[in-house]
């Protein structure tokens, strides 16, 4: 007979082992998969660190997708510490570069110290409002916000392509929106955009807010009982609303960054899939600002090594997914044993029925 119990909580030590044993064995698992495709899996690792660290180009190509990554987890990290399943990353990322490119191609010959700033509130405000919607459907009504923040990315992605078809649509043959000026792009700092730096100041004012400030504190209360948080007197509909207004507006302004800095105009496509990946990165972290870092750079090189691999040994791309979901499934089912044991118990006679 399987036996499920609750585990003592275990220390810090043994948590990081077992986290760690379940990244190996998720790497062993993955090289038994490439080895029956036909790869050597040592090469395919180790051009999958090439493609990512290889060289100053791969490096600077490894943290443009890693900037976003973090601000995007930091703000689902955000709504899921408060429990609310913030599904619309995505979502809330497309808003925001929406929200800057509609003052870049508007008001293109300002000069970049104006230009930016009004940029940044912009694609923070977009994403703020995309995040708030949710949050006042389920506080007014009840919803389920995984649902109403999973739908709410497809209305903004397919936005995003109304836009480059229609009404932004430069002239020509090629549908596209018209690239920024010069003044709507952000600098760059050591060969990488200024992003790497505001990345790095909202990680520490995060940890700062979720483990020092009432705020954060009125976070994880509401997260874990709604009735104790009412009971302590706290408003559970403004504490709500607020967070979900900064949950998305850091998603909104990974978008404004990418739009800027990386693909200096507009597309449908300009998120990449990220925001979703950003729950992956924020959940594996377990929240942690300071694990979000990490996860979101290992992320990074596994999404720029796998392009490389499609190039270098002509694999997909794809196999850095299958990858990132192997280390997923491992990783998930680490968690279940730190916090669950299993035991197996023989029957004992006459009890089979029972049992």
């Amino acid at each position: 007979m399987i036996r499920i119990t609750k585990r003592p909580d275990p220390s810090k030590k043994a948590e990081f082992m077992m986290r760690l044993g379940g990244i190996l064995a998720a790497l062993v698992a993955a090289a038994i998969i490439m080895g029956l495709l036909g790869y050597h899996p040592l090469e395919v690792y180790g051009n999958l660190i090439r493609g990512a660290l290889g060289s100053a180009y791969r490096l600077k190509a490894t943290l443009n997708k890693a900037i976003p990554l973090v601000v995007l987890s930091l703000g689902v990290a955000v709504a899921f510490k408060m429990k609310f399943w913030n599904i619309g990353a995505e979502g809330q990322m497309a808003m925001g570069g929406f929200g800057a490119a509609f003052v870049a191609l508007r008001y293109g010959d300002l000069p970049p110290y104006v230009l930016l700033p009004l940029m940044f509130v912009m694609g923070v405000l977009c994403g703020g409002v995309w995040g708030l919607i949710p949050a006042l459907l389920k506080v007014k009504l009840g919803t389920n916000e995984t649902l109403v923040t999973l739908m709410l990315n497809y209305i903004a992605l397919k936005f995003l392509t109304y836009l480059q078809y229609g009404p932004w649509r430069e002239d020509g043959g090629f549908p596209k929106v018209k690239d920024f000026s010069e003044s709507a792009v952000l600098p760059s700092v050591f060969g990488v955009h200024i992003g790497w730096i505001i990345a790095l100041v909202l990680t520490a004012a995060i940890y700062v807010m979720l483990r020092r400030s009432k705020w954060g504190y009125e976070i994880a209360v509401l997260g874990e009982s709604e009735s104790t948080a009412r009971y302590a007197g706290i408003n559970v509909m403004k504490l709500t609303l607020l967070t979900l207004l900064l949950s998305g507006g850091l998603c909104g302004l990974a978008g404004m960054m990418q739009t800027s800095a990386v693909e200096k105009t507009l597309t449908e496509q300009f998120t990449g899939g990220l925001g979703f990946t950003s729950i992956i990165t924020a959940w594996l972290a377990r929240l942690s600002p300071i694990g979000i870092l990490i996860s979101s750079f290992a992320f990074g090189m596994l999404i720029q090594g796998g392009s490389f691999l499609e190039t270098s040994m002509n694999i997909s791309s794809k196999m850095s997914d299958v990858l990132q979901g192997i280390i997923i499934f491992f990783v998930l089912g680490c968690e279940f044993f730190i916090q669950y044991r299993v035991s197996f118990r023989k029957r004992g006679p006459g009890k089979a029925a029972e049992a």
